[in-house]
């Protein structure tokens, strides 16, 4: 069940979920007021009370790794440093600084336009509760940009990303992809991560016995799952959709038409193989009723720390050399295979709850602030990314404190 508000409510919410006349799913829910929309600008100006409000866990076992190499953070180092280093050879890196709240950035190189995502995230957060001060460096682009170890002179710059890699010193946040899912709930057409929970296809006993993979020719072993699939139809239903970086196997291997996602769930096996990077279908994949096969990979989002292989989900290796072999397993053991899949959807429900994604965004940012040697500023070419006027919803907001200038 899902909700939006359209203004905010002083005195509290009460959500009843019924089927007939009787309550269903630990009906009803009752939100404590004042109840905001989400495009109402008023912060919780404690953090503390926020974080309990919201849930949030004490310690996330991604942020405390990613981290150590960074017991303090000499901003003045970075400022110098990343701007030629990583700019001009990635051309993904936005500079953003927070100050009282306000959030300012500049580009820095050619391929910025997925600022689009980090923005809406961070003004959101900035919605919600007080953020601290800091000045970061995020990576928009696909690959982590920092391998330098800790004892390497110089050492490495705790440079933000959405995907990090086994070698890399990367600090990882939430993708793009499911922060802006979240953030278009309710808003958009597009997959989210609450829709896929409700459109998981047949029940178990009744879904395809094959495992199915329908992606773009982004990776080798991506083609060399349409080659099994021919080999072994009675296993894989594996296809490529879209051809770019191999069009020259197109006449060989063939390209299908576009699958819906909802339609992927009609299968009891998902194959999860590589993209540039991770494949950030991956979360999507485990809140299904499906069992995901993933492919054992260098490169990991925020949440992966807290899977384990044979509980959440069934690894396969790198070549693929044993897909086959796994598919096999998952026939003959059936029930074990449902009870992967349920324990894997059910961790995937926890972790990727919207309340949780703000959780770790803030961690993120509180963490860095505390390590920063020197105060954030607002540098030259940076530009105020302005919160949204939305006039078509009604903001009341009843904890904000007025401003020394106002009184």
């Amino acid at each position: 069940m899902r909700y939006r508000m359209y203004g905010s409510v002083r005195k509290g919410l009460k959500i009843e979920i019924l089927y007939g006349d009787k309550h269903v799913a630990q009906s009803p829910y009752i939100l404590k007021g004042p109840v905001y929309h989400e495009y109402c600008d008023c912060p919780e100006e404690d953090p503390e009370i926020w974080q309990n409000v919201f849930s949030c866990p004490s310690q996330e076992p991604q942020i405390t790794k990613d981290f150590i190499p960074f017991p303090t953070i000499d901003l003045q180092r970075m400022f110098k440093e990343i701007p030629s280093k990583f700019s001009q050879t990635r051309g993904a890196i936005v500079h953003y600084t927070i100050l009282n709240n306000r959030i300012y950035r500049r580009s820095l190189g050619k391929y910025t336009d997925f600022k689009m995502f980090s923005d809406e995230m961070l003004l959101s957060l900035a919605r919600k509760v007080h953020l601290p001060n800091v000045e970061f460096y995020l990576n928009v682009g696909d690959w982590p940009v920092e391998y330098r170890k800790a004892n390497d002179t110089p050492g490495p710059i705790p440079i933000i990303s959405w995907c990090g890699s086994v070698d890399s010193r990367d600090i990882i946040l939430p993708t793009y992809d499911i922060t802006h899912s979240t953030l278009e709930t309710l808003r958009g057409v597009t997959n989210d991560l609450l829709s896929i929970q409700g459109n998981t296809g047949p029940f178990w006993d009744n879904k395809t016995e094959q495992a199915l993979f329908r992606g773009r020719d982004s990776r080798e072993e991506r083609l060399y799952l349409v080659k099994l699939s021919k080999e072994n139809p009675e296993l894989l239903d594996a296809g490529i959709t879209g051809y770019f970086f191999f069009r020259e196997k197109e006449k060989e291997l063939g390209k299908v038409p576009l699958m819906g996602f909802f339609d992927f769930f009609k299968y009891k096996y998902q194959v999860n193989v590589d993209g540039t990077v991770a494949a950030y279908r991956f979360p999507y994949l485990l809140l299904g009723d499906s069992l995901v096969l993933k492919q054992d990979s260098q490169y990991y989002e925020h949440f992966y720390t807290v899977l384990k292989p044979w509980k959440h989900y069934v690894p396969v290796k790198r070549s693929l050399e044993d897909l086959l072999e796994k598919i096999k397993w998952a026939k003959e053991n059936d029930e074990e295979a449902q009870k992967i899949a349920k324990e894997g959807q059910s961790m995937a429900r926890e972790l990727l709850q919207p309340h949780r994604l703000y959780c770790y965004y803030y961690k993120v940012l509180q963490k860095y602030a505390e390590r920063q040697a020197s105060e954030p500023e607002i540098r030259d070419g940076m530009e105020l990314v302005p919160q949204r006027d939305d006039r078509d919803s009604v903001c009341s907001c009843h904890r904000k404190k007025p401003l020394r200038e106002d009184l």
